[in-house]
């Protein structure tokens, strides 16, 4: 009995290059499992599934282990102190010159 596949698998047939999809849990021939060079598109053997287990299981008490341990509380951000910034020192304004008061000509008067 052959390898059976886990995965969707896209190959090129190896005598007439046409394309095919090979679905999960199918057994194909020798000549395209041959083809197939990834190892996670394959079921694991009968033999190598004990193993897996064992992995397995020492994998998901890992897990469960860390999802028990609570996660560090985040460190307090710094706290912020609103200190104003001293006003720019104020430029006294130049002295307003005196109005020019203008004087009355003789043409203005007798007008």
């Amino acid at each position: 009995m052959g390898q059976r596949l886990a995965a969707a698998v896209h190959v090129q047939h190896p005598t007439t290059a046409e394309w095919l999809i090979l679905q999960p849990g199918e057994e194909p021939d020798e000549d395209l499992a041959a083809t197939i060079t990834n190892p996670d598109a394959w079921e694991p053997d009968e033999d190598e599934k004990g193993a897996d287990d064992n992995d397995s299981d020492r994998e998901s008490a890992a897990l469960r282990e860390a999802e028990q341990t609570p996660a560090p509380k985040p460190a307090p951000a710094p706290e912020v102190t609103s200190e104003l910034m001293p006003a720019p020192a104020a430029t006294p304004e130049p002295e307003a010159k005196p109005a020019r008061t203008r004087t009355r000509t003789r043409k203005q008067a007798d007008a």
